[in-house]
């Protein structure tokens, strides 16, 4: 029987970090049935005291709940949950359904399809993209990937997570189109940090400087964002650079894989590994900026900025984004 979209639907969530926590609570804010599942038992607590049920085990969750969700760090903490002991790929049943929306490695998303499959479940890859403020607020993007059918299951439960919803194709294109994005809101974020640290030790306004770029060609998502959190100094995005790291390596991984002589992907990738070494893997990652403004002893900053990013979109029903043909 087809539980996705109905009301009695019970959704277990695993993963309650930076941004699985704000899509597990999209889902309990517009009335889900949830189960939550995180090593944090802090985390945990917090939910259940917004409504949300404990899991003692992923494979607990998986026997109470008719879709999981995992939004996890890394390939292997995936696949933990879903094959390490009491994991709940063993529990699995025919027509269950697992949504892996952790960004992740899309060979791994080619592993794990058909183990699901096998069981008689669906799986869908359902990476999102717009930052954690985003996530807060339903009004992230989504990309899903896995048959069409199987989409239009699941399109009722990733409509009140996320704004704009694109089916990107078969399982993998969602993992790798997501990469790229994160490689190139990188690319920005390190072109901005160079660009503005400049603008302060010529002597330019940075509140001036912030509007100039973002009326003109130069003007970005990542600008308008994360530009403002490091002109109010606290640098927080909820990204660190270890993670940046990993998402970039991915699509450099991928680049290297298609033969692309890329030469920007291996430059960020070595960037962010040298922040990590220099700044601790656990650095806001809007904090790469520092590489350029400590050999000149300047800190880049304006005035009236938020010290974190704002979702000032208000909350809406998300739909599918079809692309022109």
């Amino acid at each position: 029987m087809n539980m996705v979209g109905r009301a009695d639907m019970k959704i277990g969530f695993i993963g309650l970090g930076n941004v699985g926590g704000k899509l597990a609570g999209s889902l309990i804010r517009n009335g889900h049935d949830v189960t939550v599942r995180d090593l944090d038992a802090a985390l945990v607590a917090e939910y259940v005291s917004r409504g949300a049920k404990e899991a003692a085990s992923p494979a607990a969750l998986g026997e109470a709940v008719d879709v999981i969700i995992t939004c996890l760090p890394s390939p292997a903490a995936s696949a933990a949950v879903a094959e390490g002991e009491d994991g709940f790929l063993a529990v699995m049943r025919p027509g269950q359904v697992w949504m892996e929306m952790s960004t992740t490695d899309y060979a791994e998303v080619l592993r794990l399809g058909p183990l699901v499959e096998a069981r008689g479940g669906l799986f869908m890859e359902c990476p999102v993209s717009g930052g954690c403020h985003r996530a807060d607020t339903g009004n992230i993007s989504i990309f899903a990937a896995g048959p069409r059918e199987g989409f239009e299951r699941v399109l009722p439960v990733l409509t009140t997570l996320g704004r704009r919803v694109l089916h990107t194709g078969d399982w993998g294109t969602a993992s790798q189109l997501k990469v790229m994005t994160n490689f190139l809101c990188t690319a920005h974020l390190v072109a901005l940090a160079e660009a503005l640290t400049v603008c302060k030790a010529m002597g330019l306004d940075m509140n001036t400087t912030y509007e100039a770029i973002r009326i003109s060609s130069g003007n970005s998502f990542v600008h308008e964002t994360e530009s403002q959190v490091i002109l109010n100094g606290s640098r927080d995005i909820n990204f660190t650079m270890d993670l940046v790291s990993k998402d970039v390596g991915l699509f450099d991984k991928i680049a290297k894989e298609t033969g692309v002589p890329v030469e920007m992907s291996p430059l960020i990738v070595r960037l962010f590994k040298e922040g990590e070494a220099t700044f601790g893997s656990r650095e806001f990652s809007p904090n790469i900026i520092r590489r350029y403004e400590e050999p000149v002893g300047i800190k880049v900053l304006g005035t009236g900025f938020p010290d974190q990013m704002v979702d000032d979109e208000p909350e809406e029903r998300g739909y599918e984004v079809v692309p022109k043909r």
